[in-house]
């Protein structure tokens, strides 16, 4: 039995790999660096560890062998990043390819794999619509390009395209995820990914054509290896609360602002339903609201295995998890997720023959009220009644008001599963050359209901289960995708030429039908639609997108110093028209590793350098299906007693791809031997053809056609990742790693906009992404109003005064991390930074003074003549000039301020236990948080809160991770 320890001379290396030379027998090093195996006096050990030189040490007499690896500069450039079609060396890429590995993702307290991406990628911008568990994500890779088609990137699973796009209705689910957006990704666990790559530049991105014009993000799940069987399980329980509240009036500050509205109006007798200031809510009585509809607390629990391990020539992984989740609503709302994955790798004594085989399974249920009381909390006033009465029934308070717990009576539920599997079978026929098939299929569905029992509505209304109805939605997506492909790979002149030939044939079909039943005998069949007294169908829908593609790529490396790259793709696409089904796209990248020119071996200083640049086109068919064709909707309405079709949309054959041009430049240095590492990149994205509607003459009826529009956005900026390795001792390390985003977006041409139905929304030079508004001056210190200017000068405030341009993009964001070890410690600390204009705390308000609850901004307002404020008189409603002018206030840039922020976006400790009487064991337990603290210029809220949603919500976990 050999033992010992792997480190540098200074620090235990954890991980290292230790191997009898020509057999498979081995093991790796544990937190301490230590190690122990079986092996022979006649045996010689191969240690190794990526970004060090690997060492061969004869066994001999020896019982106790312990290694000093050294660094290697070169061996950091040896990772092999997955390109999709084809893997590379990371020093010898010529795209820009990030990578966020599998150690970075699990020390975050997550539910989906894209919350592990929030900054950790320059250039990628990924944004939670809602806090809620089983919520979509918002997703840009260097910005908007595309006016009205999709932004979206691709996403590829094991090499299987994977559709994001939502299955569920916002008839049934709005007041809960913004446009329904419920990502499906939802149903994959974030610990059975071994690395995420993201795609950013022409090179890299266009072997995939149309479908990553607007970047690709590829997920490998994990891989069993070469080695003993390794089981490992994680139990982890998490602590959830919100991260942040809207500053409330309270009771004393609502009704002063109440009675002093009415004032103002010049009423002295309060109308009849003035319920909280005319003594019939109790005037004492005080309530947060916010605390009591989403300031519960709640609770994730959380339970992980796998086993993993092989041979030289098989190896294996199976994995599951499960997950439950309540909410920070009231009563047992829950969100409960399984999931299962199993790899296996394959390859024949010979090594012609290879099989790499994934399959995962995920299967969610997601249980919620039916209301938006993030909404309510906001608008309820303070003094309102008690929720229940003396007997525990909901209180209705002599019919004064709408208990907001009834509508907890109102409930939704979807359940949803997603099943991929991808084979990949690879033949090498000659030497160099190989042929290769990707084979991948991904089946998701969706089931939601919506019920809405009549008892949650007031009993004074006399309402019977006739009344109750329910709405259910099912949507089902299968796609299949078959991907042939030779490989070569030869040596010309001093260089080695790597070919690639490949055609890629895809189809997916998706069909959707929601149906809405009312008029139940008893509440108990209301999920039962045919014990609906009446049916209506709100949606049927089936469709089918057809993709093929011919691709080929060239790969040149000269001397190991020179790189040069080209790809082109012929795509066709079932979205456009028969005259422009087919496009070409196609880049050329280069890259120069300068640190290898003889005249820069002698400057010790430099351990690394390259030069590199791209340029190239994609498409973008991201316009939903059908959209060329002549449509037409079934009508509801009776024609002499037929049903009857209506048309929808006109026939344009030559509808046709957007075109995005991408250029970049970039330089990547490591400097003292690799201590610091730079990557600075230069990025210009230019997107033209644009999909648009284009309108028409009423009298043709309809507003407008579906065609392309010489129309122009351009998006550029600047990139910065950095890497420092700060102190590197026996006890103590310390890393840092530095993203910085630079980005400038702007519409930078448009055909006679000033005609178009797009005047209100855009603006020549500026980006997408503002808002045309009022500009508010201020209040008037006589008249107590909001002021706006006049653009036209015609004395009228009207729409044709929205001129002001409130600019909502990003002006730069990043992230800054730190890890720190010392002994058996180890801590990362996550910081995430952004600055932008947003929304605040006065958006989506009524008029101070109405009968709703106001942010304590609107304290600071206007009384009597002469006064100077940011908030004009309060009214009751009773002034109409003062109601319609806050009515131009929440569509000016009085509702816009800077949202910027820097968040302590996660946080890990970790602690592994010493076993010193079984050295094979590893014990970790660790504690994690997720949003644990903002410094923000906003009033109140969350800076990241996606309009009146639930923002993101903060995590604190603790768990213990054991493998043996």
């Amino acid at each position: 039995m050999i033992s010992g320890q792997i480190t540098d001379g200074q620090a235990p290396i954890s991980g290292a790999s230790i191997l009898i030379k020509h057999t498979v027998r081995g093991t790796v090093s544990d937190f301490d660096g230590r190690y122990e195996l079986p092996a022979k006096p006649t045996d010689t050990l191969q240690v190794s560890y990526l970004g060090y030189s690997p060492v061969e040490l004869p066994v001999g007499s020896l019982r106790v062998i312990n290694v000093i690896l050294k660094e290697d500069a070169t061996a950091l450039g040896e990772v092999t990043i997955n390109a999709g079609y084809y893997t590379t060396l990371d020093k010898e890429s010529t795209g820009n390819i990030d990578r966020v590995t599998s150690s970075v993702i699990e020390k975050q307290p997550i539910n989906n794999p894209l919350e592990a991406l929030q900054g950790q990628v320059a250039g990628l911008d990924i944004n939670q619509t809602t806090g809620l568990a089983g919520g979509g994500y918002s997703v840009l890779v260097r910005g908007r390009s595309s006016i009205v088609a999709g932004n979206e990137p691709l996403y590829v699973i094991d090499g299987v395209p994977y559709d994001t796009g939502s299955l569920g209705n916002p008839i049934l689910n709005g007041s809960l995820f913004p446009q329904g957006n419920i990502n499906p990704l939802n149903t994959m666990d974030p610990s059975s990914i071994e690395s995420i790559e993201v795609l950013k530049d022409a090179d890299a991105t266009s072997i995939y054509g149309s479908r990553g014009a607007n970047g690709v993000i590829l997920i490998t799940t994990k891989r069993g290896k070469v080695g003993d069987i390794i089981f490992s399980v994680d139990a982890s329980s998490t602590n959830i609360s919100v991260t942040g509240m809207l500053d409330l009036l309270n009771t004393q500050e609502y009704l002063s602002m109440r009675k002093e509205a009415y004032a103002q109006d010049g009423i002295t007798v309060y109308p009849a339903n003035a319920y909280d200031v005319d003594g019939t809510w109790d005037e004492n009585r005080y309530t947060d609201w916010q605390e009591e509809f989403f300031g519960n607390p709640a609770y994730s629990h959380t339970i992980k295995a796998s086993i993993s391990g092989g041979q030289e020539r098989t190896q294996f992984n199976l994995g599951g998890s499960f997950m439950k989740e309540t909410t920070v609503f009231p009563m047992d709302f829950n969100y409960k997720r399984g999931t299962a994955y199993a790899t296996l790798n394959y390859r024949n004594i010979k090594d012609k023959f290879r099989i790499q085989f994934s399959a995962n399974y995920g299967t969610d249920q997601n249980i919620l009220p039916n209301a938006d009381l993030v909404y309510k909390a906001k608008l309820l006033a303070p003094n309102a009644p008690e929720l229940y009465d003396e007997m525990g029934n909901l209180n209705w308070e002599n019919s004064t008001w709408d208990n907001p717990y009834a509508d907890l009576e109102s409930t939704y539920q979807n359940h949803s599963e997603n099943f991929m599997v991808n084979t990949v079978l690879n033949y090498s026929i000659l030497k160099g050359l190989d042929f290769k098939t990707n084979l991948g299929y991904n089946s998701s569905e969706l089931t939601e209901i919506q019920v809405n029992p009549h008892t949650k509505y007031n009993p004074a209304y006399g309402l019977t289960s006739a009344s109750s109805n329910s709405f259910k939605n099912t949507g089902q997506r299968h796609s299949w995708i078959i991907e042939p492909q030779l490989n070569a790979s030869y040596k010309v002149g001093e260089g080695q030429l790597n070919a690639i030939l490949g055609t890629t044939f895809q189809e997916r079909n998706e069909d959707a039908f929601t149906i809405y039943g009312f008029g139940f005998s008893s509440n108990s069949l209301i999920t039962h639609f045919s014990a609906a007294q009446n049916l209506r169908i709100l949606n049927e829908t089936s469709t089918q997108y057809k993709y093929q593609a011919l691709y080929t790529r060239f790969n040149y490396n000269w001397k190991g110093r020179y790189f040069i790259n080209i790809t082109g793709r012929r795509d066709g696409s079932s979205r456009f028209g028969p005259e422009n089904q087919f496009a070409n796209f196609g880049s050329i990248g280069v890259a120069w590793l300068f640190s290898e020119e003889s005249f820069f071996k002698d400057i010790n200083w430099l351990s690394f350098g390259k030069l590199r640049g791209s340029f190239g086109t994609t498409g973008n068919d991201q316009i939903g299906d059908y959209q060329y064709l002549n449509t037409y909707n079934i009508t509801n309405g009776n024609y002499d007693g037929s049903i009857g079709l209506a048309p929808t949309r006109l026939f344009n054959p030559y509808y046709a791809w957007e075109k995005n041009k991408k250029t970049e430049i970039a330089l990547e240095t490591g400097l003292f031997s690799d201590r610091i590492r730079l990557e600075v990149a230069y990025y210009q994205n230019k997107s033209s053809n644009q999909l648009l509607g284009i309108p028409l003459p009423g009298t043709t009826g309809f507003s407008s056609i579906n065609s392309n529009l010489d129309a122009t956005v351009v998006n550029s900026g600047m990139e910065l990742s950095f890497h420092t390795i700060n102190f590197k001792r026996k006890d103590f390390d310390w890393q840092t790693d530095i993203q910085f985003t630079l980005p400038k977006s702007k519409l930078a041409s448009f055909k006679d906009l000033e005609q178009s139905t797009y005047v209100n929304q855009l603006v020549i030079g500026e980006p997408l992404s503002i808002l045309k508004q009022y500009h508010l001056l201020g209040v008037n210190v006589e008249t107590g109003l909001f002021e706006f200017e006049d653009y036209n000068n015609d004395g009228t405030i009207n729409t044709d005064d929205r001129q002001y341009v409130s600019d909502l993009s990003l002006k730069f964001y990043g992230s800054i991390a730190n890890n720190f070890r010392f002994k058996k410690w180890n801590l990362d600390v996550f910081l995430q930074f952004v600055k932008k204009d947003g929304y605040n705390e006065l958006f989506g308000t009524n008029y101070p003074g109405s009968f709703r609850n106001q942010p304590t901004s609107v304290l600071s307002h206007w009384q009597e003549m002469g006064d100077v404020t940011d908030m004009q008189v309060y009214t009751s409603g009773e002034q109409s000039d003062a109601v319609t002018a806050y009515s131009k206030f929440k569509q000016s840039n009085g509702v816009v301020s800077d949202v910027s922020f820097v968040r302590l976006k996660s946080l890990s400790l970790s602690y592994n236990i010493p076993l010193k009487q079984k050295t094979t064991v590893d014990c970790i337990i660790y504690a994690q948080g997720q949003n644990l603290l903002t410094l923000t210029k906003l009033k109140s809220g969350d800076p990241e809160q996606y309009s009146g949603y639930l923002p993101p919500l903060r995590r604190i976990s603790f768990g213990v991770r054991l493998k043996l």
